[in-house]
């Protein structure tokens, strides 16, 4: 069985790692690896090197990814994915694409394999963002898959009535929980020596992306999330960079002027696995809007304060919580994980065995 494994982002990587170890290892599956979107950004890192580190040979590396970050910019590097994904499905023999999340670019890349009648798995499905447009490229792309992997069972019966069927609909749990078991993390010394940033004392993990469904009102809502930040003297703030969304540029750009200005604020492109797990593991609460908050830090678990709407729909666990974009709303949540005591274990996304769960599933094919 030829499969083709596709990663278009330092998030989706970090969790499709796994899966790609486990399927190497299987005989009877030729696996190749097709990066795109900001792995061949130098703008966002060129992350396709966090692949190539960990050993993987990268079989197509597809350059899609425009500059700009307006609504034009985002359909037509769409556009250009399908246009050059249209040639690898034409020019292949595989038996399986494997897609995972809500990206448009990854819609884009499996939207062309469709009149090729190449089938489709999906990993992530049944999952709601209310506050962003990845909503409708997820759920599509369990429509387009032929098997779906989800990371709930809740997830799982939402995939069933996408898909008017519970077919081929499996709850392995999320590969991001086995990610983190089968990453050995830093040490603060050698994270320290690694990124020249000290994990010491008491820090918060900062990763904020604009609300795609209502871009009008996100230049009041960094607004208000930079003055909140500047109000928490006695933390380090390390920020991690946005994703390449209408209006991540903006977002990018107001956060390096907040860094540039600010005596206890850092930011960085991309951690890598280990980094980010380990930045994780040391902090003392993740603030902000990514979907790490919700799955990720329930493996440790971590503390977490969820801002806006960006993530709204999704399950929440009892070390989040959630609050509104305003200063004030941001300011009254860190008083409240302030007090909380540390959280209990989550269990809601499995055991950390959903590669294997994925690869009993395929076999079986």
């Amino acid at each position: 069985m030829k499969v083709a494994v596709l990663t278009s982002s330092r998030a989706d990587y970090a969790g499709i790692a796994p899966l790609l170890k486990a399927l190497k290892k299987e005989p009877r599956m030729q696996v190749s690896v097709i990066a795109f979107g900001t792995h061949a950004s130098v703008f966002h890192g060129k992350t396709v090197s966090n692949i190539i580190a960990d050993g993987y040979q990268v079989d197509y590396l597809i350059e899609s990814m425009l500059l700009g970050d307006s609504p034009e910019a985002i359909a037509s590097a769409m556009g250009l994915t399908m246009v050059k994904f249209s040639g690898i499905w034409a020019g292949s023999s595989y038996n399986l694409i494997i897609t995972t999340g809500d990206r448009y670019e990854m819609f884009a890349a499996a939207a062309a394999a469709l009149p090729f009648n190449i089938k489709i798995a999906h990993i992530h499905g049944g999952e709601d963002t209310e506050g962003a447009i990845d909503n409708v490229f997820r759920h599509s792309l369990s429509l387009m898959a032929t098997y779906n992997f989800t990371t709930t069972e809740y997830y799982r019966q939402r995939v069933a009535v996408i898909k008017n069927s519970d077919k081929n609909v499996y709850n392995t749990g999320a590969l991001s929980i086995d990610a983190m078991k089968m990453t050995p993390l830093l040490t603060p010394a050698e994270f320290e020596s690694r990124f020249n940033i000290s994990i010491r004392g008491p820090y918060v993990l900062i990763t904020i992306h604009p609300e795609t469904a209502s871009l009008k009102e996100n230049k009041g809502h960094i607004k208000e999330f930079i003055n909140a930040l500047k109000k928490l003297k006695k933390y380090r703030l390390i920020i991690t960079m946005p994703n390449a969304d209408p209006m991540g540029n903006y977002y990018r750009q107001k956060l390096h002027e907040f860094i540039a200005r600010s005596e206890n604020a850092v930011g960085v492109e991309s951690f890598g696995n280990a980094g980010y797990f380990t930045c994780m593991k040391y902090c003392s609460f993740l603030l902000g809007n990514s979907s790490s908050g919700f799955v990720e830090a329930s493996f440790f678990p971590k503390k977490v304060i969820n801002v806006g709407n960006r993530q709204k729909g999704r399950l929440v666990s009892e070390n989040i919580v959630c609050c509104d974009n305003s200063e004030n709303g941001i300011l009254e949540a860190v008083q409240k994980v302030e007090k909380m005591p540390p959280p209990a274990p989550v269990k809601l996304y499995g055991n950390g065995h959903a590669a294997k769960g994925i690869v009993k599933a395929l076999k079986s094919i």
